[in-house]
């Protein structure tokens, strides 16, 4: 059981970290002068000097103020640390999006003892809004406004809005998977990269499903919904925090109903 006092701690270490990319990654977003590399030889996985700095600056905060946890980040990869601890970062989740100068990218911050994420940051510099959840507990702030969030319930799939990232989500027998399930929701949106889990905490849309995502993707996610209420598992009902096949759901319901289409 984690202290109130030392999940205070842990929360201002994470929020310092995702102040520190804020600075990273506003110091490019549309500013003209961006290079981007491509990860892929025969496809297109954008990453940017954006991305490393942000990274660098988090693992920074680290250093000097966790420096016996350990690192496992999507540019620097993992970095061993003694704690039992290890923090999840995906420093532009969204490339393509930021490459594009479209606010829906974001910098993922998750703390992993083990069993998965106990808190998550979705944080999104341009706008200035910052999600956290964490320890039974989830909040949106933007500025001085500060509110708890909680997602929202929801029973069936006909009254669901559900979201995913790519319209061809995975494999083709993934894109027809998660087909099914859009085809029973009232609305289906694409695009919105880690912010359209951050809209799920906050109680605004009702499922993301999606497919072939890394650890550092999910696992501050994971910490911002579980945090508000809502679950996160893979697409056989079992821990999502490795990454894989991923369904959020505000509601258990509608997150039954959804697996149930998915497993046909």
């Amino acid at each position: 059981m984690v202290s109130t006092a030392e999940q205070s701690a842990l929360r201002a270490v994470a929020e310092e970290m995702a102040d520190a990319a804020r600075v990273a990654t506003l110091r490019y977003f549309r500013s003209g002068k961006l290079a981007v590399d491509n990860k892929e030889t025969d496809g297109f996985d954008p990453v940017t000097v954006a991305d490393r700095e942000a990274e660098q600056a988090m693992r920074a905060v680290l250093a000097k103020k966790r420096p016996h946890d350990a690192i496992f980040g999507e540019e620097f990869g993992h970095s061993a640390g003694s704690s039992g601890l290890t923090w999840v970062l995906d420093p532009i989740d969204g490339t393509r999006a930021y490459i594009s100068g479209a606010p829906s990218w974001g910098v993922l911050i998750g703390l992993d003892n083990g069993q998965g994420p106990v808190l998550g940051i979705v944080d999104q510099p341009f706008t200035g809004e910052r999600f956290f959840g964490g320890f039974g507990k989830a909040d949106w702030r933007r500025g001085d406004q500060r509110q708890a969030i909680t997602a929202r319930r929801c029973a069936a799939l006909a009254s669901a809005t559900i979201m995913t990232t790519f319209p061809e989500v995975g494999t083709p027998d993934e894109a027809a998977a998660f087909a099914a399930v859009s085809a029973k929701c009232k609305l289906t949106r694409f695009g919105l990269d880690c912010y359209a889990y951050a809209l799920l905490a906050m109680g605004q849309i009702d499922l993301v499903i999606e497919a072939g995502l890394n650890a550092y993707d999910v696992q501050g996610p994971i910490g911002l919904i579980e945090g508000a209420g809502g679950l996160v598992t893979d697409w056989q009902g079992g821990p999502a925090y490795q990454g894989g096949q991923i369904i959020a759901a505000g509601d258990a319901r509608v997150h039954a109903a959804a697996l149930e289409i998915l497993n046909r």
